[in-house]
């Protein structure tokens, strides 16, 4: 096909249906698809399921074939020439709100040439692109006569957010893709992923406490912003401190608030953890009981770097930035303190080092440990067909010439057998105070640069297509 041909085609096709995705969009952000209880056809709970629904008629009004994947993972498809798949793979779930908003998080709001909402970054607003890169090429099939050479399969994920029981699903049932892109990271293109892994730090059950409610975070996978804790003590003694607030209560307890800066836990640099905020003050002013004190040293020996430091497993290499870890959720349940980390780590360092250190550090307080996912490193040959492919239609499409990347993020792509992060994050985004990043309040993005990623997107696929893949 003639290239000028296909980018005034592409051209058009985007400005014709500004509108459209922007409603598209807004219904997709409209649903809180967090994770909940497993219901009949919905594996992770009755709201991400509505979400599938809601992305999988979008598809059926485009006149996609789409199937559910029985509430896993669910896809819109043009089949091509060959049974051979070209996957782009976004998902549906979300990180919950949390506080902060300055609007309302599961609502669409356009605002200074921004669009604000829950997912529209991460990731709703991808895959609303990923459909509309499928309408496009079911079109100009139309228009042209010809199917494509390999079958175009939008796969729609629910549950990248909390384990990606979703695409281990998939690709345990169903065809695994020649190619696959996943629109959830920054462009250009992210070629590699650090190895990954969570894990739960309980304490040994205490019987004599002071802590009533110690609660902190929202998602595993990023820095909390916000944790409070409640128990008997005389504050008479306790001084005030910046980010901390302190009530007291009419039944004689009192309440500690912390106010901490949240992030993604795969850039926490900048980041305060709420939690480790109330550790120090509970440990500072001897607020917590001999039975409660070791496990909370241990949290703030454990919270006090973000990159491992503190516990002795910084590291670094040299495709990745250095190590980080994270502590994203902590909550008080029958008499146990239960603490998540999230860890995320270069080529010179092991899931098996860490898991050893991780569990000495709680075993010494009497408590154990509780073992989660663990995925390994991954890279591709950034110089392979299609990852220039991706490349070189992003630096036609916007002007530029970014440096490709690697990514600290768990995304899609390491799930599969050749698959890249492909955008649609800008990397040198410079956007107002009030505009949030993925996983924090006030999530936003340009309305001008979704539409410059559709035109990236459209462009790459109908190259991608030209390659024996």
């Amino acid at each position: 096909m003639n290239e000028n041909f296909l980018k005034e085609h592409i051209n058009r096709y985007v400005q014709n249906n500004r509108e459209d995705i922007l409603q598209d969009l807004s219904a997709l952000v409209s649903v809180p698809s967090t994770k909940e209880a497993a219901a009949p056809g919905a594996p992770f709970g009755t709201p991400v399921r509505q979400a599938l629904d809601t992305a999988l008629k979008i598809a059926q009004r485009m006149s996609l074939e789409t199937a559910d994947g029985e509430g896993y993972m669910g896809w819109a498809q043009l089949t091509g020439k060959s049974d051979k798949i070209l996957g782009l793979a976004a998902h549906l779930d979300v990180v919950p709100a949390g506080a902060g908003w300055e609007s309302e998080p599961f609502q669409l709001t356009r605002k200074d040439g921004f669009l604000i909402g829950r997912g529209v970054a991460d990731d709703k607003g991808p895959a609303v692109l990923m459909l509309y890169t499928a309408r496009f090429f079911r079109e100009l099939c139309e228009k042209t006569g010809q199917q494509l050479p390999y079958t175009l399969r939008v796969l729609l994920g629910c549950n990248e957010e909390t384990g990606m029981k979703c695409v281990r699903y998939y690709t345990s049932h169903y065809p695994m893709p020649v190619f696959c892109f996943t629109p959830d990271a920054t462009f250009p293109v992210n070629y590699g992923e650090k190895g990954g892994m969570r894990a739960t730090l309980v304490s040994r059950h205490i019987r004599h406490g002071r802590l009533l409610e110690f609660s902190g975070g929202q998602a595993t996978n990023a820095v909390p912003g916000n944790a409070y804790v409640r128990l008997y003590a005389d504050a008479t003694d306790c001084s005030p401190r910046e980010r901390i607030t302190m009530q007291k209560n009419a039944d004689g307890t009192i309440q500690l608030t912390a106010e901490g800066k949240a992030s993604h836990a795969c850039e926490p640099e900048n980041s305060i953890n709420a939690i480790a905020l109330l550790i120090d003050y509970l440990l500072d002013y001897h607020l917590c009981s001999e039975e409660e004190k070791p496990f909370l040293e241990m949290e703030k020996k454990l919270l006090s770097s973000t990159d491992g430091s503190s516990i002795g497993i910084a590291a670094k290499d040299d495709y990745f930035s250095p190590l980080t870890c994270i502590g994203g959720i902590v909550e008080l349940k029958d008499g146990h303190i239960r603490q998540s980390v999230d860890i995320r780590f270069p080529t010179t360092q092991t899931a098996e080092h860490i898991e050893n250190v991780l569990r000495s550090l709680v075993e010494q307080t009497g408590g154990t440990y509780e073992k989660g996912y663990v995925r390994a490193p991954f890279l591709i040959d950034p110089d392979s067909d299609p990852v220039q492919v991706c490349v070189k239609s992003y630096e036609e499409i916007t002007g530029r010439k970014d440096a490709l990347l690697t990514t600290s993020g768990g995304t899609y792509a390491h799930n599969f057998t050749n698959a890249i992060c492909f955008g649609m994050e800008d990397p040198k985004k410079d956007y107002p105070s009030w505009v949030g990043d993925m996983h924090c309040a006030n999530e936003g993005t340009p309305e001008e640069w979704l539409f410059t990623s559709l035109k990236v997107y459209l462009l790459a696929v109908a190259r991608l297509m030209q390659l024996d893949l």
